[in-house]
């Protein structure tokens, strides 16, 4: 048994990890793509990066629901097959539009085993045992986006921009067949498909995600104000909506449970707030520093290597003493971090880099696998699925609107078209134009400093309802939740 759920692990890992490495492994080589195709603009390329987030943000929620209808382990598995074929055909692309398409795809693939990698690793792993569990799998969301990066500009510089998306196929096809064989489908949920949710859900996340990466793409402008407003908006039909089938696509009931809730909440702000500054400081580093995308992006490895290193042991550690405790403990140590980089100056030591990564990556493998273990644990087993989904949706758009934070707060200090160019180690800025970026990209860290602080209190607040239920993370549910879970749900719930 033990060695059947470590090789669970191993399959969940490989595929978070590859989904996570492609959300930045195009970054460095979107200028030799631009190049490689002589009628793409640098907006087209932009693109390339831009449509695997808006997949993953858009729909990670409904194909979790889908893995509670017909096995997580079916939809889990189909989810890696279409990863390595989007990949596979993203090498061969022969335009830019070709490779935006396949890009898609191949989001498509990573939202199927993102939506129910936490649902799968909820249902093989006692909830005693999930945190390690989570710290393990949380690697993959750890280093991925920094590995990404890395990879990118390593393989792109050595072999071609093609053997980016060609090396998910063999990783792929061991991960696939891992899963294959040791992840089978439990036992599925006995209901139908809501469509008009999964339909205004839809359209709800589609206008809010593309009215964010135009503003990205071409600044502020009445259009996608409207697209994010009418997104927003349908908020309120989709919950009218939910109230009234008897099959919802998210179970409503469920945010009456402070300890999700709140869980969610801080996941949410959490990835707005750090993964911006991973952009932030690859723009200080390429822009203002003058170093190679390369070398920037290796200075950024030892907060996530430390991450990576100790997040199975912050997994235990939120298993004995409570999620709630090491989550917000998490917090704390990643505003700490982010706060030193506001120290940065034109001619600071590349030191203070590393120590404000090291602290971060300190905080970010307690904050990872404790929260997501919280998530769970308040989840009833029939709705895994969607609870995971809606955990890796939050945590997506969080990633597209780091992008988006980052991208508009260096347009308003610098022309945007320099504001690319830096972001993609193209372009140098002198002396002058430096002090300004300099005084833009300090703003923008303030703003992630206030947002890690909002999900430090959702975790405070969290800690402190399941603290007077009792004991820390242990429980905290209301009435109402408890009568929504079926007698097997209410056993799989217990400290996290």
């Amino acid at each position: 048994m033990a060695e059947r759920r470590g090789l669970i692990l191993l399959s969940v890992l490989i595929g978070t990890l590859m989904s996570a490495i492609d959300t930045t492994i195009v970054i460095l080589a979107l200028p030799t793509i631009t190049a490689y195709f002589p009628n793409a603009s640098f907006i087209d390329t932009i693109w390339v990066i831009l449509i695997y987030l808006l997949v993953l943000a858009v729909l990670t929620t409904q194909m979790g629901r889908l893995g509670d209808i017909f096995g997580r382990g079916r939809i889990f598995n189909l989810g890696f097959l279409i990863f390595i074929t989007g990949s596979a055909l993203a090498g061969l692309s022969p335009t830019v539009d070709f490779l935006i398409g396949f890009r898609a795809l191949q989001g498509f693939g990573a939202v199927l085993i993102q939506a129910n990698s936490s649902a799968i690793v909820a249902d093989h792993f006692p909830p005693g045992e999930r945190g390690k569990a989570f710290g393990i799998t949380s690697m993959g969301w750890n280093i991925g986006g920094t590995l990404g990066i890395v990879l990118g500009g390593f393989i792109t510089t050595l072999i071609g921009w093609q053997y980016i998306f060609y090396i998910n196929v063999p990783v792929g096809l061991f991960g696939f067949v891992i899963a294959l064989v040791y992840i089978k489908d439990n036992k599925r949920t006995e209901v139908k498909i809501d469509y008009i949710g999964t339909m205004i859900l839809l359209a709800m996340l589609s206008l809010i995600a593309y009215g964010a990466t135009d503003i990205a793409g071409h600044g502020v402008n009445v259009d996608n104000i409207l697209e994010i407003i009418g997104g927003v908006a349908m908020l309120i039909p989709f919950i009218v909506a939910e109230s009234r089938v008897r099959s919802p696509l998210i179970q409503l009931s469920a945010f009456r449970e402070r300890l999700l809730s709140f869980s969610l909440l801080a996941a949410t702000f959490q990835a707005i707030g750090y993964l911006s500054v991973v952009f932030i400081l690859i723009m200080y580093l390429q822009g203002i520093r003058g170093f190679t995308p390369l070398y920037a992006s290796i200075l950024l490895v030892p907060g996530y290597v430390l991450a990576s290193f100790l997040a199975p042991l912050m997994g235990r550690y939120a298993d004995r003493i409570g999620a709630g405790i090491v989550a917000t403990a998490g917090i704390l140590f990643m505003s700490l971090g982010v706060f030193v980089y506001l120290f940065l100056g034109i001619g600071t030591s590349i030191y203070v880099v590393i120590l404000g990564s090291v602290i971060s990556g300190f905080g970010g493998s307690m904050f990872w696998p404790s929260n997501s273990s919280s998530v769970m644990s308040s989840s009833p087993r029939s709705l895994y699925g969607s609870i995971s989904g809606l955990l890796r949706t939050l945590s997506n758009m969080g990633t597209l609107l780091s992008y988006v934070i980052t991208i508009t707060v260096a347009a308003e200090t610098i022309p945007r078209a320099d504001a690319y160019a830096v972001f993609l180690g193209k372009y140098t800025l002198g002396t002058t134009l430096s002090k300004t970026f300099l005084t833009g990209l300090h703003s923008a860290l303030i703003v992630s400093i206030i947002l890690l602080i909002i999900a430090g209190l959702l975790s405070v607040g969290r800690a402190k309802r399941t603290k007077q239920a009792g004991s820390w993370d242990q429980g905290g549910t209301n009435s109402n939740w408890q009568q929504a879970q079926s007698p097997s749900d209410q056993k799989g719930d217990g400290k996290t």
